[in-house]
């Protein structure tokens, strides 16, 4: 994996929990500049999941590949499926739906990169 864009995506997923949070705070629920801005997350974990499953299955070989792998697909699709389910019905809480989904996404990308430095 690649140390900068772990970096970058773990600064992302944080202004995105900060985001969320913000809402919640402020009783307002999430408005359409959210889309957007999973959507550059997610552009950003999908970058990071393609260079390391083509690392992977490249022949670097892992202690745990398919751990890391699940983590993996995990990291891609927690926000999404956050996003959509704050979306669904947005109330004050919708903030802090996608916050925790930011926050579960970034503890799954220090996780893979903890799998990652242990086979490399």
């Amino acid at each position: 994996m690649i140390d900068a864009l772990v970096v970058v995506v773990l600064v992302a997923t944080a202004a995105l929990a900060l985001y969320g949070l913000a809402g919640a705070v402020l009783n307002r629920p999430p408005g359409r500049e959210v889309r957007p801005a999973v959507g550059a997350v997610v552009a950003l974990l999908v970058v990071q999941a393609v260079i390391a499953a083509v690392r992977v299955f490249g022949g670097v070989t892992l202690p745990e590949t398919s751990t890391f792998l699940i983590y993996l697909v995990v990291s891609v699709c927690v926000i999404p499926i956050a996003t959509q389910f704050a979306m669904a019905e947005p109330t004050r809480w919708s903030g802090a739906v996608i916050a925790a989904g930011a926050v579960g996404t970034a503890v799954a990308v220090v996780r893979l990169q903890g799998l990652w430095g242990a086979g490399v």
